[in-house]
């Protein structure tokens, strides 16, 4: 690798190569958990919707969905199990930020280290 300017060149060690593949797989981890955390966000609003329509019914009992049948249940039975999902949900997404900010960190880390040698002559930054 070469320096901008300089003309010297510049050497990429061992552990230098492992930061770079670190930084990439963690990169790849952040990207699938941005569209893991999409799908929980909108599973969340899904069930916040079916828990306001239910509220809304004038039935005694409603058409649930478990896998690909519709199974008639008394609106309690289906109210506590939404409130059942949504905990699920929320707490499957409070788990995902966690990761997604501690992935966050450790690229900083690695950013800080492999600018501070490469300089100019890396790009870690998406466009």
């Amino acid at each position: 690798m070469q320096q901008q300017g300089g003309g010297s060149e510049m050497e990429v060690t061992w552990e230098d190569q492992q930061n770079i593949n670190k930084f990439g797989r963690l990169n790849n981890r952040y990207h699938e958990l941005e569209d893991e955390i999409k799908i929980a966000k909108e599973t969340n609003e899904n069930l916040e919707d079916a828990s306001n329509e239910l509220i809304l019914t004038d039935e005694d009992s409603v058409r649930f969905q478990i896998g690909e049948v519709f199974v008639h249940m008394a609106n309690d039975e289906v109210e506590s199990k939404i409130d059942q999902m949504k905990e699920m949900t929320t707490k499957n997404l409070e788990k995902l930020e966690e990761e997604k900010a501690s992935l966050l960190s450790q690229m900083a880390e690695l950013k800080k280290i492999l600018y501070g040698k490469f300089k100019d002559s890396i790009n870690l930054e998406e466009d």
